[in-house]
């Protein structure tokens, strides 16, 4: 028998995007984000919070077949605008990743690679998505590789975003994702002492039952999946594969 899995997808911006062929695990255009949620929820997929699933990856509860978890990295701004009121029409939970010394300001980083820098959300936005029961997780202070950066700066940034995203919530911040899917073992330690209760990744696959929950593999989604793709990602990528270097130094490209 097949252990129990989950499929935790992993998407970026949610908008209205010319073709590109570069970057592309980076957006997904409205309307396919649209049709993907509408999928999902006319074939009864459980759409589940994060904390569900680890509950289940666990052991803590049972894990539905089929089991999905949606989640945004960088806290873009499009997400309010296109993906909350999708959301919202399925009641789907979702977590969103936030940067908590950029909230409010453009993803800098983009910068590097010639590309426009979209605003990300503000606190007070933050704080809406919260009473949306949308889920707030840190994606750090700053967008940092943080297996390839001094370990005083990648434990702040893995420490400080937590109270400080906490502070700006008033809530426990209780899950973290690592930019650009950089960590070794040290980053993983680091999000432990931090009390973390779970970490994704940018590894691709399908999490299994006793999956370390400081070590979550995802699935990324991409402009150009079409639904073939989305369900093939859902149901057949599911053995472990390592975030590419290319996309560990820059997410430019799906490993669709």
């Amino acid at each position: 028998m097949a252990p129990a899995r989950v499929s935790i997808l992993m998407y970026h911006q949610i908008g209205a995007f010319a073709p590109m062929r570069a970057h592309r695990s980076t957006y997904c255009h409205h309307r396919r984000f649209a049709a993907q949620m509408a999928w999902l929820h006319h074939l009864r997929y459980p759409v589940l919070r994060l904390e569900q699933a680890i509950a289940g990856l666990r052991g803590q509860a049972p894990l539905p077949p089929r089991a999905v978890v949606l989640t945004f990295d960088d806290g873009y701004e499009n997400f309010y605008q296109y993906a909350l009121p999708v959301l919202a029409r399925y009641g789907f939970p979702a977590m969103v990743y936030a940067l908590a010394d950029r909230l409010g300001q453009p993803a800098g980083w983009f910068a590097a690679d010639g590309r426009a820098t979209p605003p990300l959300m503000s606190a007070a936005r933050l704080r809406e998505l919260r009473r949306a029961g949308i889920d707030v997780g840190s994606h750090g202070l700053t967008h940092q590789r943080l297996a390839q950066v001094d370990r005083a700066l990648a434990r702040r940034e893995i420490t400080l975003s937590k109270s400080r995203l906490e502070q700006a919530l008033g809530e426990p911040v209780r899950h973290f994702c690592y930019p650009y899917g950089s960590y070794d073992d040290a980053v993983v330690a680091m999000a432990a002492q931090a009390g973390y209760d779970s970490a994704t990744t940018c590894d691709r696959a399908g999490a299994v039952v006793g999956e370390d929950p400081l070590r979550l593999p995802r699935k990324a989604i991409s402009f150009g999946d079409s639904l073939a793709g989305y369900a093939w990602k859902l149901h057949v990528k599911q053995r472990r594969k390592a975030a590419p270097p290319v996309l560990q130094a820059t997410e430019r490209r799906s490993t669709a």
